[in-house]
């Protein structure tokens, strides 16, 4: 497998296109409404809860700026949400590069766009487990497959999206984007990257430590 060697970025990316799916919905009134005043063409894609709140914070004219991922992938969410945002549309607008013509071709066959900020927090697992009575299927149920992915994928290309995955980051974007005429240096994307990747390696942790020390007899008739 020849690996992409990308020899040209832009420092400063203009957002326009945000994913969001977030667990902890904390300030994301103040991100969506400051977004907004800074781009005001800017549109969000987003699923579920994340999705009704934007709906809300937005009100009748929601539609300008909001989109559901299913009407832009064309595929619905799998029972229970456990399928939303994996899809081949999705992780194209995450990975192509800007300057790769190839991408380019790809983003044009499919209609796709390119996401310039990725906003995600992921199910609270270890809220979960540090509750009383709380089993293997409880604890199975609250990790988090999308996400990861998602704030993962966005990550590995701060080359020109920021990646955000921790609400008291809102504030320092928001300020951030106004001091550069609505954009985001490389610098800025990369200090994003590296928390994201912190961040889902805790995760990961986490999950593997509950693992190791919990037992399925009991919660499952086999």
């Amino acid at each position: 497998m020849q690996l992409n060697r990308v020899e040209k970025i832009d420092d400063r990316v203009k957002i326009k296109n945000v994913l969001a799916s977030v667990a902890d919905k904390t300030k994301i009134n103040i991100l969506v409404t400051e977004l907004i005043s800074i781009n005001p063409d800017i549109m969000f894609y987003s699923t579920g809860g994340t999705y009704a709140r934007i709906k809300e914070i937005l009100g009748d004219n929601y539609s300008t700026n909001l989109t559901k991922v299913a009407d832009y992938t064309g595929q619905p969410e799998m029972q229970g949400g456990l399928v939303k945002t994996l899809d081949f549309k999705i992780y194209l607008g995450l990975l192509s590069e800007t300057y790769n013509e190839a991408h380019r071709a790809d983003l044009k066959r499919i209609s796709a766009i390119e996401f310039d900020m990725v906003v995600v927090n992921l199910y609270p697992f270890k809220e979960t487990i540090s509750k009383q009575g709380i089993n293997l299927e409880d604890a199975r149920a609250n990790i988090d497959i999308g996400g990861p992915c998602m704030l993962r994928a966005s990550a590995k290309n701060f080359l020109r999206i920021a990646s955000v995955c921790d609400p008291e980051d809102y504030t320092s974007i928001i300020k951030e984007m106004k001091d550069n005429q609505g954009g985001l240096d490389l610098k800025y994307r990369y200090r994003l990257a590296g928390k994201t990747f912190k961040h889902t390696a805790e995760y990961d942790a986490a999950i593997a430590g509950y693992f190791a020390l919990s037992d399925f007899e009991g919660v499952y008739n086999v």
